[in-house]
Order: structure tokens, then sequence, then C-alpha cells
């Protein structure tokens, strides 16, 4: 009998799972820096593992396997009024348009919609293209545009029926 060839999961981070997910934001976010032209002084670069951990109590955060290495993670924040903010998207470098960013928004959706959440709300550099591009193709759109962190900053919003 043939082994499967690929395995693919996405979980529930866990304590262990807390420095993948550190390393993968890491390598994400230095891409994201890069990409949008960024000094590197930005919060998922500085994160702690105890940040992450408090974000494993208080959060929905995700983290996507392909045979077992970790190699994506997403944290979403449900709040009270039928609204939800989504926070450190990442997919490691070597796994970057190969569907686990997809994946990974199509276990959000399917995580929003249990918890009846109504809009999803999150932040991108909005200079970089193809992250821009990657959440319309989501269902997405651009809300506003602020510069308060020093650089054009989109708020992209995603509306659940």
């Amino acid at each position: 009998m043939e082994k499967n060839l690929y395995a693919f999961e996405v979980k529930h981070a866990t304590e262990e799972d807390i420095p993948a997910i550190h390393k993968i934001t890491k390598d994400a976010f230095l891409k994201y820096c890069e990409m949008a032209d960024l000094s590197y002084d930005i919060a998922a670069l500085n994160e702690t593992y105890d940040d992450i951990r408090k974000d494993i109590e208080t959060k929905e955060v995700f983290v996507v396997r392909i045979d077992d290495e970790p190699v994506g993670a997403v944290r979403v924040e449900i709040q009270e009024n039928g609204e939800a903010y989504l926070s450190r998207f990442a997919v490691g470098s070597s796994h970057r348009n190969n569907g686990v960013g997809k994946i990974l928004m199509s276990v959000v959706d399917k995580i929003m919609k249990q918890h009846q959440v109504k809009i999803l709300r999150l932040h991108t550099a909005a200079k970089v293209a193809p992250t821009i591009r990657f959440y319309y193709g989501r269902g997405f759109y651009i809300a506003s545009v602020e510069n308060g962190r020093g650089y054009p900053r989109a708020e992209l919003v995603k509306e659940y029926k």
C-alpha cells in the first residue's frame, strides 16, 4: 500500500507550536518589510514567545503543517460586536505561492461562519500589490488607508452573510 505523498494539516496552535510560529512570523514579516520598503522595526518582528503564548490563550491561532512541518500561521481575535480582526498572517518563504495561504484563509472563513462573525478586518501595507491581490481574491476590499505608522496601511474588510 502506498504511503501518503503529501500530508496537509491545519490545526489550532498549542504551546509546542510557539517556536515554529515565531520562526514563520519572522520569516514572513522580514519579506513584508522588504516588499513594503519599511524599516525592520515592526511589532511582528519584535514579539516574544510570551506574546505568542498570550495570543494562543486569547485568540483563534492556527498553524498549517505540510508533512508535519509547520509552514504557516494566522491569528484571529473574535470580538463581542460580531466582528473579528485578523493578524500575523504568515507563510514561510519556501512555501509561498503554492496554496498554503488560500487554505489557511478557507479555515479562517469557516471559523468566522461558526462564530457568526459579520465583518473580518485586517491591516496590510497598501503598496504591496501581491498581498492586496491575495486578499482581494479572498473577498476582501480596501475600506481605508492611513499613515499613522509612517507608511500607507490599508484596512481591508471582508463581510460575511
